[in-house]
């Protein structure tokens, strides 16, 4: 249980960086003077950069061994957090958080490989990736209370304050007790292949983020769009000629696996556009503080908090099918009672919005993991889970990207004025998305289809 209790630490602070840096964005806009695509850069530059990087981080630990990549990702991830708080301008502060997002990619996926190779019962396992998942949903869901808290309290270098006495006590902690593991072989570098991931979510990034500014046909976007696509038509058969691939395409040939991608890149799409809208609206919009909107985000996090090992419990009883069609409805419900938001809207109708969006996000995250590390070989643990985890990190980057890049393009004037309901609409399509793949890929089917991969991969 202390080998849990670290690994979910550093989780914990992981997530909760993802989510308490919105709450934050109105004052870092007035103090660092951001434009809104420099507030898509504040969030994007942790996102992309720990979704390159996680698959590469997750094989790293297979091979040279995972206390080891543990250890160094949080040194990295506490020294980006002090330069976060320090930075004195908009580019310094997206720059640090690219520090901190090449430790973040050294911890998620690496201490899901520890869980996976130290819990090896499967019903152990089971419940341990429960309280895993529910740690992501929790530390995601506080991070817009918290970090208004802070803002208000001290200012917004303090939402990066907070990860370094946690950051300094699971290192010390983890160098006493979690044990060194490895795979039984080393995986060799696949440097091509790492190369291509980071070109193609590097590419896409920029070409969203930036077409509203640019024009949407303008050579710079039709630029980024193409080469991310040869990126992607370059890397599926490079990654197949490969006998250890550093993404196995054939992974994907499992419909649970493949769903499981899917589902968390729409519905970690979903909760990055949700918060991003939420932030903009309430202080933007109506004016409050930070502190009064991250309170108002008390109700979805805590049925994230209550709904979050319920799930893990639903899928260890009765599957994945149960949590996935919750988490669908509730993600599609909530963003459709905002289709209509305005300065008029009653903060009872978002405040209802936020109690769906809780409960839905809450049921996400145990099918997820547990989905992508089942019937998996234990050797390719931590290449598995890192996947998973990019998923949602591609997710998150891809949500702040589109949505704020529709909004923008959408907006007839200051968005002080109000947010176009687009941004609301794509929300509700991610969710359907969740709850289409939820039905499609948890029946006999589908599991038929991870037998067959995991036999073939030697699971």
């Amino acid at each position: 249980m202390v080998v849990l209790a670290i690994c979910c630490t550093s989780l914990f602070i992981v997530g909760l960086d993802n989510t308490i840096v919105n709450v934050a964005l109105p004052a870092m806009r007035q103090d660092l003077g951001a434009p809104l695509s420099g507030l898509q850069w504040i969030i994007d530059a942790y996102t992309v950069v720990l979704a390159s990087l996680l698959v590469l981080a997750g094989s790293t630990g297979d091979r040279i061994g995972r206390r080891r990549t543990f250890r160094a990702g949080l040194v990295l991830f506490t020294l980006g957090s002090l330069l976060c708080s320090l930075a004195p301008g908009l580019g310094w502060l997206v720059a640090a958080r690219a520090v901190q997002a090449v430790g973040g990619s050294m911890l998620n996926p690496v201490a899901m490989s520890i869980i996976t190779n130290t819990f090896t019962e499967p019903r152990e396992r089971a419940r341990a990736i429960g309280v895993w998942g529910g740690v992501v949903g929790i530390s995601m869901a506080l991070g817009p209370v918290l970090g208004g808290v802070l803002v208000a309290a001290v200012g917004w270098q303090a939402v990066f304050w907070i990860n370094l006495p946690v950051g300094l006590v699971a290192f010390a902690l983890c160098g006493r007790y979690v044990p060194e593991s490895r795979a039984p072989r080393a995986r060799p570098l696949d440097a091509v292949g790492q190369v291509l991931v980071v070109v193609l979510l590097v590419g896409l990034t920029y070409g969203l983020i930036e077409a509203p500014a640019a024009g949407w046909t303008s050579a710079q976007t039709l630029g980024c769009f193409a080469v991310s696509a040869l990126a992607l038509v370059c890397l599926v058969p490079h990654e197949l000629r490969r006998p250890e691939p550093l993404i196995n395409p054939r992974f994907f040939r499992s419909a649970p696996f493949a769903g499981a991608t899917g589902i968390a890149v729409c519905g970690f799409a979903a909760l990055a556009g949700f918060l991003f809208l939420n932030t903009l609206h309430l202080q933007e919009v109506l004016g409050l503080s930070a502190l009064h909107a991250g309170l108002l985000t008390l109700p979805m996090a805590g049925l994230t908090a209550v709904c979050a090992p319920l799930s893990g419990r639903l899928v260890g009883g009765v599957g994945p099918r149960v949590p996935l069609l919750v988490a669908g409805v509730g993600i599609t419900a909530s963003a459709l009672v905002l289709t209509g938001l305005s300065a008029d809207t009653p903060l009872w109708q978002i405040i209802t919005s936020y109690v769906l969006f809780g409960i839905g996000f809450g049921m996400l995250n145990a099918p997820i993991t547990n989905t992508a590390v089942s019937g998996m070989p234990r050797a390719q643990a931590g290449v598995a889970a890192a996947v998973a985890s990019t998923s949602r990190q591609v997710g998150q980057s891809l949500g702040v990207a589109v949505i704020g890049a529709v909004v923008t393009s959408a907006a007839r004037g200051p968005l002080s004025v109000g947010l176009p309901q687009v941004g609301w609409w794509v929300v509700a399509g991610c969710g359907g998305v969740v709850l289409v793949l939820g039905v499609l890929t948890t029946g006999r089917w589908a599991r038929g289809t991870a037998e067959r991969t995991a036999a073939r991969l030697g699971g």
